[in-house]
């Protein structure tokens, strides 16, 4: 199932189309396998938010499209190793939490920050650099369950039924997730501007 979502240009209002018609994760794994390098390329174009989210979750944000890059590259090459087809989007996001973890480790060891966004500002971006930095820094410190789908949700504009079906985990989960997190997120960012 494909859910294809969009702003409605007069309202502002969020559609969702859903289309029956798409591969399964484990049809498309295996057209893989076999050497289809668009079913590859499909299941890159729907993991490759929630992979780019694992790797912010735990890396610098200026390592995370090397990262990305190295983690679908491993997945390609070491795709017949992968058991369960439909076990792919866990396989997956192992491949980029060790990925990005060890990312962290090297950088640590060279005396690099854990988390750096650019200091230029994109005009385009709704929030300053700075308040973004804020907001990672404060991300990057909770526990891996909020950090992921936090970052899937305010970075990736992924919804809690689309970050259910790439993590494996329940929507109640996921919403439970979110709620908590962002919870946790307001805590720490009002607490850090000294608010009450």
């Amino acid at each position: 199932m494909l859910v294809v979502t969009a702003r409605d240009g007069h309202s502002g209002t969020r559609l969702a189309v859903v289309t029956a018609s798409e591969d399964s994760i484990a049809d498309l794994v295996e057209r893989a396998r076999s050497g289809r390098r668009d079913a590859f390329e499909t299941l890159y174009r729907r993991f490759v938010g929630a992979v780019h989210a694992v790797v912010l979750a735990h890396a610098r944000a200026a390592d995370t499209g090397d990262i990305v890059q190295e983690v679908f590259m491993s997945g390609w090459s070491h795709l017949g190793e992968l058991r369960e087809p439909e076990a792919f989007a866990g396989w997956i996001l192992g491949i980029a939490r060790r990925r990005a973890i060890d990312a962290r480790r090297k950088d640590r060891r060279r005396g690099g920050a854990p988390a750096e966004l650019s200091d230029s500002v994109n005009p385009a971006a709704p929030v300053p650099a700075s308040e973004a930095k804020e907001a990672l820094s404060a991300i990057q410190a909770m526990s891996e369950t909020y950090r992921e789908t936090l970052l899937m949700r305010l970075v990736e504009g992924m919804t809690g039924p689309e970050i259910a079906e790439v993590t494996g985990m329940t929507p109640e989960s996921v919403r439970v997730n979110l709620c908590r997190g962002m919870k946790l997120l307001r805590d720490k960012l009002d607490g850090s501007r000294g608010e009450p």
